[in-house]
């Protein structure tokens, strides 16, 4: 049921701020209540994708632990795409919710 949303999933999560790989793994996974338990494999090519598209900018960090991890964040583009993600969902949610309400 997720695919043709990752996209806007990904954006939601970073709107929190930057973050990065396993974080944003880990947040889709909290805030979802386990349901979205998605694979690496998964989550980084989206990622590169949308930072191709210019949704999302990257940066190279050292952890505390010294290890080099990859930060992404939003961009002005990634704001304004999760804008107009965010109403297009309201309003295909709501078509949804009508359909399956059950008044026939």
């Amino acid at each position: 049921m997720l695919k043709g949303h990752l996209d806007a999933v990904l954006l939601s999560v970073l709107e929190a701020g930057p973050a990065h790989g396993y974080a944003i793994i880990e947040a889709i996974r909290l805030r979802s209540d386990g349901t979205f338990d998605l694979p690496e494999g998964t989550i980084y090519p989206a990622l590169h994708r949308l930072e191709g598209l210019g949704l999302l900018a990257s940066k190279w960090e050292t952890a505390d632990s010294g290890r080099r991890r990859r930060i992404y964040s939003l961009t002005r583009l990634g704001v304004k795409t999760l804008r107009k993600r965010r109403d297009l969902w309201a309003r295909f949610s709501s078509a949804i919710g009508s359909m399956l309400e059950g008044d026939a």
